[in-house]
């Protein structure tokens, strides 16, 4: 086990400055460590996950189908998203569904908590856009979301306001960062892990921004849909997201079935969603295990933390509350933390 105390001039070398590493930089910062995030790519971290990403802060829709470790993890994220990133919306998050997925809808209900079932009025009085368009609604109050590409940079700038490092262009190895005999290295690499973990496998989940005035959203709203539950995620500026597929595939960009989906799902839920602008097609490769579990390895002073899937924003900052927590106090997580 890794024994050591709290210094102001403990070096924690950090690699990969998306949603896991950039958690890890800040929480590390703060607790008076010396803090270096390393980042391959540059300031506009396009070639990063995280730039593709959703950024839904939903724990309790995820019980649907996540295993509870993520459902422990993203509650306890979203303290912390409050506690650090004050002005983080938690305007909550819909879930509606037309006639033809009624049981799937019904099901959805049964299998998660802390959600109000809306009537057709209550859902027009939170969402007058959606007026007439579902006969009922879950309402998760306790729910949030963030802009990536907004969030990001703001998390950037809290870490070198914590007296933290960042390296852009920093095309550094784990080996490199590990000559330092008392320093400690986090690798954030994602996908790009797989040099030294080779069970990772990428999971492509594709987006679409689209741009209307006609539709007004305060929250993100999910569609059941037979295939996966179409994602309608406010953005600023008259923007929307639409996401996210889930496809066992490492290739990049968007095929034309998806697009072909994830547009005519948005038309269904609001027909002004068919006159909007195309903004961007992207797709992102979630780093996952063979459980879609998150994993924090320990091998000496040398931490991964990866695998984090499809749930990076919900359970990033928890994650690096545990990784900090073994080094400060050699405190283990046996869920999500594995040694040697």
């Amino acid at each position: 086990m890794l024994q050591t105390t709290k210094r102001p001039d403990s070096p924690v070398s950090i690699i990969g400055a998306g949603i896991a590493g950039a958690w890890q930089a800040l929480l590390f910062a703060q607790a008076g460590h010396a803090v270096t995030l390393h980042e391959r790519g540059d300031e506009a971290m396009t070639d990063a996950t995280s730039h593709w990403a959703g950024g839904m802060l939903a724990p309790y829709c995820e019980a649907e189908v996540a295993e509870p470790i993520i459902s422990r993890l993203g509650l306890r994220s979203l303290d912390i998203w409050r506690r650090e990133l004050p002005d983080t919306p938690f305007n909550g998050s819909l879930v509606v569904a037309h006639p033809r997925e009624r049981n799937d809808f019904e099901r959805f209900a049964r299998m998660t908590e802390d959600h109000r079932r809306l009537d057709a009025a209550g859902l027009a009085a939170l969402e007058p856009s959606l007026e007439g368009r579902f006969r009922d609604a879950l309402f998760f109050p306790a729910e949030g979301h963030v802009e990536p590409r907004r969030v990001l940079p703001q998390l950037h700038e809290r870490i070198r306001a914590a007296g933290g490092t960042i390296k852009f262009s920093s095309d550094v190895t784990v080996g490199d960062l590990a000559k330092d005999p008392d320093g400690i290295v986090i690798d954030c690499r994602g996908i790009s892990a797989r040099d030294e973990q080779p069970e990772l496998r990428g999971v492509k989940g594709e987006m679409i921004l689209i741009e209307t005035a006609e539709v007004q959203l305060a929250r993100p709203v999910r569609l059941m849909h037979p295939r996966w539950p179409l994602y309608v995620i406010p953005r600023e500026n008259n923007l929307f997201m639409l996401g996210a597929t889930s496809i066992e595939a490492e290739d990049t960009g968007v095929s034309v079935r998806s697009a072909l989906e994830l547009l005519g799902t948005a038309y269904t839920v609001h027909p002004a969603f068919g006159e909007a602008r195309i903004v961007e097609f992207g797709s992102g490769l979630r780093p996952a295990f063979p459980d879609n579990l998150p994993r924090i390895g320990i091998r000496g002073r040398r931490i991964t933390v990866n695998g984090l899937y499809r749930h990076g924003f919900l359970i990033a900052p928890a994650l690096a509350e545990l990784t900090l927590a073994y080094v400060e106090r050699g405190q283990i997580d046996n869920e999500v933390m594995q040694c040697g």
